[in-house]
């Protein structure tokens, strides 16, 4: 049994509470922080079993070092913004605490996300004894231990991936976002880049389109975009040739896009506004739904996973490893829309890994790195089933 630290009370971080809350034989003590300390209140408030609460200022490290030191976890989940990632890392690193987050840093001042901030700590980490596991969501997360598991029991080379993302759900508002506004809108609005034939290839925004079938859901709009994922993917599946990303998106959903970036409300440099600098998308997440608010009308469905092109036993295969979530069933279990649920209970499954001693090293690693027959049986017991669909693929 073992003592656990969360940090982040907004969507994800109330499933990753829930989901912990669960599981008492692994997660023993919880303690949950955030920069609004009511929020972590009303969680507690809503759980079956007592959690300690408390502030902290996770962009700065000295307090969540205090914090790490006042309580001693086990574990540090990180569930705060990627922005966060470093002072987070830095604190667990001067505690001698492990690590685990769902989402790669990001800089605020630039539109952009790779894994090198975090890979930097490698040596650091494993000198300190410690071990940071990154991503650990769905996508990225769950994804990549998909491939991890197609690769072990499935492939002797997998040649092409295809990770699909779809929300198939109706939330009832004009404009809202399933994450974080500022996150998601910087993410989709970045220029695209995939994988092949060991280059990155890079393309603007949105401009490529496909029309892709996904399971308990039909053929959705999808879009290429770039996700942190595809990084550390090709560098731990072997023989790959290909890898791409790709996300629906509805077309009113693109129309407020475009309109928004068209005035400028999705800049992220700061502008004078009566005497004060402001940044014009951080203004637009005040006055956006707050995405762990969607799930009290939200129906429908995510269907996720990824789709398999390689060889086994010298003859072509093709798969796909795939979940599909409903967004009223998530509500009814933890409060919370699918998005939310999807990334937070894979939080859980992740440090439960590391805790049990399923997964363990000193260092920083990704997802796919480990075993994934342990994790794919937690999927299944806590939440996010899986299936396989034999002969699936994207044509080109």
């Amino acid at each position: 049994m073992a003592k656990v630290l969360i940090i982040g009370a907004g969507g994800v971080g109330n499933v990753v509470v829930k989901k912990c809350a669960q599981v008492p034989g692994v997660f023993e003590q919880i303690i949950l922080a955030s920069r609004t300390k009511a929020k972590c209140d009303k969680i507690a408030s809503e759980i079956g079993r007592p959690i300690e609460t408390a502030q902290v200022d996770a962009d700065d490290a000295k307090q969540t070092n205090a914090l790490i030191k006042k309580h001693k976890p086990d574990l540090v989940i990180n569930v705060a913004l990627p922005y966060q990632d470093l002072p987070i890392m830095e604190a667990c690193l001067a505690t001698q605490t492990s690590y685990l987050d769902t989402a790669n840093y990001e800089p605020p001042d630039v539109a952009k996300f790779e894994y090198k901030w975090q890979w930097a700590y490698q040596d650091r980490y494993e000198k300190a004894g410690i071990m940071a596991l990154l991503g650990s969501g769905f996508d990225p997360g769950v994804t990549n231990v998909f491939c991890a598991y197609a690769q072990k029991h499935y492939f002797d080379e997998i040649r092409m991936v295809d990770i699909v993302d779809c929300n198939a759900g109706e939330h009832g508002h004009p404009f809202a976002t399933n994450f974080n506004p500022e996150i998601n809108i910087r993410e989709i609005t970045q220029k695209g880049r995939y994988w092949e034939d060991g280059r990155w290839i890079e393309i603007e925004p949105m401009s490529i389109r496909k029309d892709i079938d996904y399971p308990q859901v039909g053929p959705r709009a999808s879009y290429l975009l770039y996700h942190e994922e595809l990084e550390s993917l090709v560098k731990h599946i072997k023989g790959l040739k290909r890898i791409r990303f790709w996300m629906t998106f509805g077309e009113q959903y693109l129309t407020h896009l475009r309109v928004l970036q068209n005035v400028g409300m999705t800049r992220i440099d700061p502008v004078e506004y009566e005497g004060h600098k402001i940044v014009p998308l951080q203004f637009l997440k005040a006055v956006l739904p707050d995405p762990g608010s969607l799930g009290v009308t939200y129906k429908g469905k995510t269907s996720i996973g990824c789709i398999f092109d390689g060889i086994k036993d010298g003859r072509p295969k093709q798969m796909m490893i795939y979940n599909v979530c409903d967004h009223a069933e998530c509500f009814k279990e933890v409060g919370a829309q699918a998005v939310s649920y999807t990334t937070g209970v894979p939080a859980m499954i992740g440090a439960k890994m590391i805790l049990e001693g399923k997964w363990k090293g000193k260092g920083v690693f990704n997802m796919e790195q480990f075993d994934p027959d342990p994790f794919m049986e937690d999927l299944n017991r806590y939440g996010l089933p899986w299936k396989i669909l034999d002969g699936k693929t994207i044509e080109d």
